[in-house]
């Protein structure tokens, strides 16, 4: 028997690269036209990012959860399943990231507002590429555009674009929120490196990224909230 150091992670891959892509393509010839529904949902989520009523947050976190509860259903239990065993354990994980999304957004009342410095700005543009340009990659790298990968419907766009907003996400960082995404990357990353896979480095580089961003922005709010408390007692000090 070999010994344990001499294996790779392609050792452990449970099926070939081209069933992996395969699977997408009769994915996305079952549920047409959802990709048609699935970008109108990113574009409405994109729009209500510009709006200032009380219910915006609510609403942006009901379609999020939405589209990780169908990715759940749709794709990681009646397809994915098939393939991998482990699957089904991950359709329970993103339809608890839908449950979290509802609690945290829809019941405690999450507000997602970009702000225009570098984390807002970086937010937009991770969720834009969610779901504009990743969809894009498997053609630009040679795959048939039959095996599109798109927000909503797919697992690594759905998490970088919910990632992306969690960054503008009102309130203390949303760290439980964040938890499945992150983990999501790692696996996915770690999957598509084993089938020798050119966009491997991107739930990789965008997990990164959010997460070199979210302990920015929570070591800069933990700062202005020591600033004005500074502030506040100086005021209170003063005769």
């Amino acid at each position: 028997m070999a010994e344990w150091w001499t294996y790779s992670l392609s050792d452990f891959l449970l099926f070939s690269p081209r069933t992996y892509y395969r699977l997408f393509e009769l994915y996305n010839r079952a549920i047409w036209p959802m990709q048609l529904v699935a970008l109108a949902l990113g574009a409405a989520i994109l729009g209500l990012l510009r709006v200032g009523a009380a219910w915006q947050g609510r609403a942006v976190a009901v379609l999020l959860a939405a589209c990780w509860a169908f990715v759940a259903w749709a794709f990681l239990l009646e397809r994915y399943s098939t393939i991998n065993w482990a699957a089904s354990y991950f359709a329970v994980a993103f339809l608890l990231e839908a449950l979290l999304l509802l609690w945290r957004g829809g019941v405690q009342g999450l507000s997602f507002r970009p702000t225009p410095d570098l984390v807002g700005r970086a937010a937009v543009s991770i969720f834009l590429f969610a779901l504009v340009l990743e969809p894009l990659i498997g053609p630009l790298l040679g795959r048939p555009w039959t095996q599109v990968e798109v927000f909503g419907i797919a697992p690594d766009p759905t998490v970088i674009a919910t990632m992306g907003l969690l960054l503008v996400a009102s309130g203390r960082v949303a760290w439980e929120l964040l938890v499945i995404p992150l983990s999501w990357c790692a696996i996915s990353g770690a999957t598509l490196w084993a089938m020798g896979s050119s966009d491997a480095v991107v739930p990789a580089l965008a997990a990164s990224l959010v997460l070199l961003l979210t302990i920015w922005n929570s070591f800069r709010g933990a700062r202005d909230r020591s600033r004005r408390m500074s502030r506040s007692l100086e005021e209170a000090a003063t005769p």
